[in-house]
């Protein structure tokens, strides 16, 4: 390894000086003693789970804790170990992480930034946490994941779908492994043609933070590329409740399809706002007006009720799903829960079984190390096929969902079907694509 790697991923630290004032380099290993935030040095290790407990998005909070809890269940060797068990790396055994038994604290993000930044620090600082994990915000990842940066350990982002997070807010002590903005365009637009046609008019209303920002900017691209004429762009803020007063100037701005670019209690508010004011009986220049929901989740599903019947969106992983890995994972949370995953869950359990696996592999728990393990990491097993953490900026590519709202579903959880499994290269984009650029990845930051 190269000096100039060994300084990127932070394994290169000043050591003595010099009469001549030159510092010699000194290579940190895994036994050095305070090498690193946090080196765990007991029979236990502690992780921090931060998510939304309360908060436009504590749904998603309540089944990713419920995920977080079934990992560490897993990784101690209770249960059945599922995903454990599909997962095509092997370094995990169910004995902990390098031996060492997983505990874990937990905090409430409070869908806001400042107050996700408090609870991680107070993780890191009183309760020892060596990793950082969840959210349902992309504000809140972005927030936490430069805090994560600062302290010196990694953070696996949760439920986070900005193109920032690894565009121009990535850090190299963040990874994602959910989908983002830019895919579920991609994922969508070819979709929306076969239904639609590529002569349509769009409307957009977009959470004002730098999800819906991002993910207005992405589905905007991949329509006006399929001829879709975009006639009007509203943020609206993410503490809205009631969007009637954003629905009534749809009905005359001469758009036939509204593209709600929120998420959580946002979309179900805002969807049900726009058939109470009977968007979806409406026909415009000619054609059936429709609703394009881009970030679907089955827990969104469950909330609009009737409203979500027939309309499309994109999602990161579904309970349906037949692959080995998934039906692993459904039936251990299901027999645990009574119930089936969420997506927020799927990529939470995930992510915490990929940075233990990461830091087995490396033998060390310096973040430096693990994030070395994990760039570029390939895998299976886990749902969604062939899955690369890519080294350039820590995003997870992988095969996306095209969904829409079950006309006659079987059960409160039976809300979504997938109309289309989009393959890996088709969502795959250059690490430095417009959508994305504008920060650096840096150096890994191991701490104290």
């Amino acid at each position: 390894m190269s000096k100039t790697d060994l300084s990127r991923r932070g394994l290169l630290r000043t050591g003595a000086v010099t009469s001549a004032g030159l510092a010699l380099p000194t290579i940190f290993t895994a036994q050095s003693a305070s090498a690193f935030t946090n080196d765990p040095t007991g029979g236990s290790v502690t992780l921090g789970f931060n998510v939304p407990q309360t908060g436009p998005y504590a749904d998603e909070g309540a089944d990713e804790l419920r995920a977080y809890q079934l990992a560490v269940e897993h990784l101690n060797g209770e249960g059945d170990g599922g995903m454990l068990n599909t997962f095509t790396s092997k370094a995990l055994e169910g004995s902990g992480i390098l031996g060492k038994k997983v505990e874990y604290v937990t905090g409430d993000t409070q869908t806001k930034s400042d107050a996700a930044r408090a609870s991680a620090k107070s993780m890191i600082e009183k309760d020892g946490a060596i990793m950082i994990t969840g959210g349902s915000s992309s504000g809140v990842a972005v927030a936490v994941q430069g805090l994560c940066q600062e302290a010196g350990v990694i953070f696996m982002a949760g439920l986070t779908h900005s193109n920032d997070t690894t565009g121009k807010d990535k850090k190299a002590n963040g990874f994602r492994h959910f989908f983002n903005a830019y895919m579920s365009g991609a994922a969508l637009a070819p979709v929306l043609k076969n239904l639609y046609g590529d002569d349509r008019k769009a409307y957009h209303l977009t959470a004002d933070y730098t999800w819906g920002w991002t993910q207005e900017e992405s589905i905007k691209a991949a329509t006006e590329a399929l001829g879709w004429e975009t006639v009007n762009t509203v943020k609206t803020p993410l503490a809205a409740t009631d969007f009637s007063s954003y629905i009534a100037p749809v009905l005359n701005s001469g758009a036939d399809v509204l593209v709600l670019n929120h998420y959580g209690g946002n979309m179900v508010n805002s969807l049900t706002n726009a058939v109470q004011f009977g968007l979806r009986e409406k026909e415009v220049n000619g054609k059936n007006f429709e609703i394009v929901v881009p970030l679907y989740s089955r827990l969104m599903a469950k909330g609009a009720g009737e409203n979500v019947k027939g309309i499309h969106g994109s999602t990161n992983w579904h309970w349906s799903l037949q692959d080995e890995g998934s039906k692993a994972f459904v039936r251990s949370f299901g027999t645990k829960y009574g119930f089936p995953p969420s997506q927020a869950a799927h990529t939470c359990y995930v992510q915490t079984l990929l940075y233990a696996d990461a830091v087995q592999r490396a033998g060390s728990f310096n973040p430096c190390a693990v994030a070395e393990a994990l760039e570029d990491f390939e895998f299976d097993g886990m749902g969604n096929g062939k899955t690369l953490y890519r080294g350039d900026d820590h995003q997870c590519f992988k095969d996306v969902l095209v969904v829409r709202g079950k006309e006659n579903p079987t059960s409160e959880f039976d809300l979504l079907e997938v109309v289309e499994v989009t393959p890996r290269a088709q969502v795959e984009y250059a690490a430095d694509h417009p959508m994305f650029a504008g920060g650096q990845l840096g150096s890994c930051n191991p701490g104290s």
